[in-house]
């Protein structure tokens, strides 16, 4: 890895108590180019703009994908990634989808390991904060031309986060817009997928609701994914959510709420959820609650359910009462080094990690 600290630490001017999610960046950033069918050196350097022309293929074309994990830091400053050979594997999934090269294992971790290290002291301590992280890979041939890209570019950067949506908030159901369709690229996290999502959330807010839960493009009967969120629901004392697929992503949340939930002896069912079966319940009062998780929010719980111009409103319960509190807490504690790990899921990150790699 060649590494190049910075000159001109902003860190000073950090506040950990008031600070802009997602557009205040530490002091470092991880590249590295690919070209003539090969993967160059890692590089650790300072952050900042990396010059490109708008004729570049990632821009034009749409390859691009990225990934979204987290670092925490503990009351003893002890710093951890969570889970991130998930990320690992999906971003690869999501490159290989693209026809982009995928990364390496050593590429992936150790620039991981290397950006967090070098920067710990921009993680911030306290209940919901971390230290937001964004792998990605994209394009940056210089063409216009359709077609496979020939150059790419691998990167991490990172943005200190607090909690957020941390209310609970209207849902609308979609009965028109899906957010994948059956053999397209729902299952990657590619760049594009976010954009084309903006505007029927958009028309959701003009409508008085927060978010979005996508249906199937085929029919609009079943649940797919809430926002950019795996979405859960519970009937009574049972939990269900949609099966990952071709159309819905393989969310690390998703995946650490079903082992936890699993852990404490809840019932948890992997199946198609019928829009009518939930509809039905909130009338019959078996509905009990729906919810989004996803990296950045952890969990959002839905207060009410946009359905045919009618919005059914949700029970409110207490956090001993609801399963998706309960079962954030048992994450963000596990994330924090506040409980066991017996899932073997937290990462420390050693101090002068850059003297090994």
């Amino acid at each position: 890895m060649i590494i190049q600290k910075t000159e001109n630490s902003r860190l000073s001017d950090f506040d950990p108590n008031n600070f802009s999610f997602g557009s205040t960046f530490i002091d470092h950033m991880v590249i590295c180019e690919y070209e003539n069918g090969k993967w160059g050196d890692v590089k650790l350097v300072p952050y900042g703009p990396i010059p490109f022309t708008p004729a570049m293929m990632g821009v034009n074309y749409g390859q691009a994908c990225f990934e979204g994990m987290k670092a925490y830091k503990d009351k003893d400053g002890q710093v951890f990634l969570f889970r991130p050979e998930k990320n690992f594997e999906r971003i690869n999934k999501s490159a290989s989808r693209l026809a982009m090269p995928e990364v390496t294992e050593e590429m992936f971790l150790d620039g991981l390991k290397a950006l967090v290290d070098i920067d710990r002291n921009w993680i911030p301590q306290g209940e919901g904060m971390s230290l937001y992280i964004r792998p990605l890979i994209f394009a940056t041939e210089e063409a216009l031309k359709a077609r496979v890209a020939n150059k790419y570019m691998f990167a991490i950067v990172a943005t200190p986060a607090k909690s957020y949506y941390s209310e609970p908030v209207s849902v609308k159901i979609s009965d028109h817009y899906s957010r994948a369709a059956s053999g397209g690229v729902g299952s990657a996290k590619a760049a594009g997928n976010y954009a084309a999502s903006f505007y029927p959330t958009q028309l959701a807010i003009e409508e008085g609701y927060e978010q979005i839960i996508w249906t199937d493009d085929a029919t609009h009967e079943y649940f797919e994914e809430s926002g950019t969120m795996n979405v859960f629901v519970r009937i009574n004392d049972t939990i269900y959510t949609p099966p990952t697929s071709e159309k819905i992503l393989d969310g690390v949340t998703r995946d650490s709420f079903i082992q936890l939930a699993k852990k404490r002896g809840i019932e948890v069912k992997i199946e198609p959820v019928a829009v009518k079966t939930v509809v039905e319940a909130q009338k019959n009062g078996t509905l009990k609650e729906v919810w989004g998780v996803g990296t950045a929010v952890v969990t959002t719980i839905f207060q009410a359910l946009g359905h045919e111009g009618v919005k059914l409103e949700l029970p409110r319960l207490s956090d001993e009462e609801s399963y998706a509190a309960l079962l954030k807490k048992d994450l963000t504690d596990l994330q924090n080094n506040l409980s066991e790990d017996p899932f073997g899921w937290r990462v420390v990150v050693e101090k002068d990690v850059l003297e090994t790699v």
